[in-house]
């Protein structure tokens, strides 16, 4: 079990590069994770890593042993779980984060169904709309919607999210119904800020089946889904937003869709979690239920390809 827990410790330094964020992470001692990788490195008779100040990276010997190690943990993972993988024994701790677009009554009330299909499963839910580090921040997989940056987690097309563009009634009273693209030069826009650049995300309008990009200009920008929305419901000016997310209020009158004739392609949707040979059973788990679901989180706003 020493040797296993050292490569544990090894394979968390790895990850987060940090001396104090494992031990952190690992509810241990800073001096306590030092002395392992020293003891470990004494044993292999190698330099695992290259330690400054400010940064601890791997060596050159350490990246193919950092290879080996991860299939060897993935391996232990999947034996000692291997009698919790089907139905209601699946048990154990699984962290998962959404898009706050995706906080809708709608998406929880099947959520639940998952919970109690599993109910021995403890769920983490974490609810942002910034981009969130899976590995440094211990989550186990997490939902996106939009095109996906190149990086080395596994990525699983879900389907795709249809896209409104609206506004509320006394807005459009005061400053007329945008009948053409050209039109949003005269109207004020909402604009949402990435969370990853914290600039304006474009908006998308499609013109005899091609796509259109256009730069939402106004005077405020939200960095908040829920938010978002309603400065759309207070009268800010125009919004762009997945359906899932205005439903309620385009059904209650409170937002009005414009320019439907424009209306963009529905942005992917996916799942996304750390490359590893073996997935946790409960990712594993959760993943599955996705895939069967997806069509029915909200019929009207979320299509399968």
């Amino acid at each position: 079990m020493e040797l296993l827990q050292a490569l544990q410790v090894f394979a968390k330094l790895a990850e987060l590069q940090s001396f104090t964020k494992v031990a952190e992470a690992m509810q241990a001692g800073r001096a306590h994770v030092t002395r392992t990788i020293q003891d470990l490195e004494a044993s292999l008779g190698v330099r695992l890593f290259q330690r400054t100040t400010r940064k601890v990276k791997l060596t050159a010997e350490g990246e193919r042993f950092y290879e080996r190690v991860k299939e060897i943990l993935a391996n232990v993972a999947e034996a000692t779980s291997m009698f919790d993988r089907n139905g209601p024994t699946l048990r154990g701790r699984l962290r998962i984060d959404i898009p706050t677009a995706f906080s809708q009554p709608s998406f929880m009330d099947s959520l639940k169904r998952f919970t109690e299909a599993f109910p021995e499963l403890e769920l983490a839910l974490g609810v942002t709309d910034r981009r969130v580090d899976l590995v440094a921040e211990g989550v186990d997989c997490v939902l996106r919607i939009g095109e996906l940056p190149d990086s080395s987690l596994v990525a699983r097309e879900l389907g795709s999210a249809v896209m409104v563009t609206c506004a509320s009634p006394g807005y459009l009273q005061a400053a007329a119904l945008p009948v053409t693209l050209n039109d949003l030069r005269d109207h004020r826009c909402v604009s949402f800020l990435s969370g990853q650049s914290n600039r304006p995300l474009p908006w998308h309008f499609s013109v005899e089946g091609e796509d259109h990009p256009h730069t939402p200009r106004g005077g405020i920008s939200v960095n908040e889904s829920n938010a978002y929305v309603q400065c759309g419901v207070a009268g800010f000016g125009i919004i762009q937003a997945p359906g899932i997310t205005v439903d309620t209020f385009l059904a209650s009158g409170e937002l009005v869709e414009v320019l439907r004739a424009h209306r963009p392609q529905p942005r992917l949707v996916s799942v996304l979690y750390p490359s590893r040979t073996h997935l946790a059973p409960q990712v594993d788990a959760f993943v599955a239920w996705l895939k069967a679901h997806f069509p029915l989180l909200h019929p009207g706003w979320f299509t399968v390809h």
